[in-house]
């Protein structure tokens, strides 16, 4: 019999536990290894292009703690946006979609999920789901006739009003009783397409309070900074839908000589928009007292999809999808003053609130892009899941949110200096 106090004994026990314990860490390192590689993977199911979906559920939410000592986890006041670093915040999926993405003053955003999940995410600013909105409307009960029945629609792209009070979403195409086959990029079919609608949403019941008729797929919307108006592109219809807010209706439509137009900016004084005109090349600017059009305001580059205005609207920026970059335009002159190249594909950017960096997804190389407005240059290049699509800065937690089109959102803070 051993005695435990025998050394032979004490060395053989000292040895097993010794492997026992290396076995642990083993074991330890793998599970680790497995969960981070898991992390950053893509959904399993990319969006579906058909006109029918699953029923919508509860996004699920995936946090992605922000490594020690980073700038996500520093206190005090934030530095200039110029200065600061990208740290990915968050992973949100669920049943999602998102074409868009766009965030309030008050923090509340909203992601737009098309024909795909027929609904719109509702968020808090630290990513908590409010409300999955069903895309279902009954078209008689807004005094619609000809639709008889339950509609769907395919939220594409949101504009908060300037109170955040109410959010103004377009719809892609329509389904439902009397409605042509579905609305295509192509804007050709045997049977032409139907108009669809914009749908006015209240943000606190967060119900659809009124639906407005607008042209044929629709795309960007943007709200006048002086609350009276909701402009519209309309695609296929190649015009501007112009939407008085207290009559709740279109009371202009701006043709606008070009091919597919999409990205609206709106001058602070609510007198100009600029309309990017995806398939003629070129950004015009109209006037929305008179609707004359400035058909030859700006040229440039290929495929010019996405504004946004400088704070005091001195400075347009224009995202060229098939050129790969973007663009700074002088409002005064319509001239371009700088360029940079950013990614394959730059789609959809933001700005920060001090106007210091813009922010630009680059839907081929899955990444986005930070450009700092003082030099114009790319300052961080970050990566996100696959085609990102949509993008906006939500202001009350300093983070940028990126809508992914394969059905998740992912979230940086950009709060803190590397220093910090």
């Amino acid at each position: 019999m051993k005695i435990k106090n025998d050394p032979v004994y004490v060395r053989r026990r000292r040895i097993v536990l010794t492997v026992a314990v290396a076995i642990a860490v083993v074991l330890v390192l793998l599970v680790g290894s497995l969960v981070v590689a898991n992390e950053g993977e893509p959904p399993a199911e990319a969006a579906s292009s058909t006109g029918t979906a699953a029923e919508p559920t509860q996004p699920t939410e995936v946090e992605t703690p922000a490594p020690e000592d980073s700038p996500a986890t520093s206190q005090g006041k934030s530095a200039d946006s110029a200065e600061t670093d990208l740290v990915r915040v968050q992973r949100l999926t669920g049943e999602m979609a998102p074409k868009s993405v766009v965030a309030s003053a008050k923090g509340q955003v909203f992601a737009q999920n098309m024909m795909y999940r027929h609904s719109v995410s509702v968020f808090t600013a630290d990513g908590a789901l409010q409300k999955t909105i069903d895309d279902s409307v009954e078209l008689a009960d807004f005094g619609i006739e000809g639709h008889p029945g339950t509609s769907k629609g395919a939220p594409v792209e949101m504009a908060f009003s300037p109170d955040g009070e109410t959010a103004w979403v377009s719809n892609y195409s329509m389904y439902g009783e009397n409605f042509l086959p579905e609305g295509k990029d192509a804007c050709a079919g045997p049977e032409g397409i139907s108009n669809s609608y914009v749908y006015e949403i209240d943000t606190t019941t967060l119900e659809i309070d009124d639906v407005v008729e607008v042209g044929a797929v629709p795309k960007y919307v943007a709200a006048t900074p002086d609350g009276k108006h909701v402009l519209v592109t309309n695609w296929c219809s190649m015009d501007l839908s112009v939407i008085d807010v207290a009559k709740g209706k279109v009371t202009s439509t701006i043709p606008l000589g070009g091919d597919n137009p999409r990205g609206i900016e709106v001058s602070p004084d609510s007198s100009t928009a600029y309309v990017a005109l995806m398939g003629a090349d070129r950004t015009v600017a109209v006037d929305l007292d008179s609707g004359a059009v400035d058909a030859d305001f700006t040229d440039t580059g290929d495929g010019p999809r996405h504004l946004v205005l400088s704070p005091e609207g001195e400075h347009l920026y224009v995202t060229n999808n098939n050129s790969g970059t973007v663009s700074e335009v002088d409002t005064a002159t319509g001239e371009v003053t700088r360029e940079v190249a950013v990614g394959t594909q730059p789609r959809s950017m933001t700005m920060s609130p001090d106007g210091g960096a813009l922010y630009v997804v680059n839907y081929d190389d899955a990444t986005m892009s930070k450009v700092a407005t003082d030099d114009f240059e790319v300052i961080q290049t970050v990566e996100t899941d696959p085609h990102p699509i949509g993008i906006t800065y939500e202001p009350t937690q300093e983070r940028v949110w990126v809508a992914c089109y394969g059905g998740s959102i992912i979230v940086f803070d950009d709060s803190r200096t590397a220093t910090e």
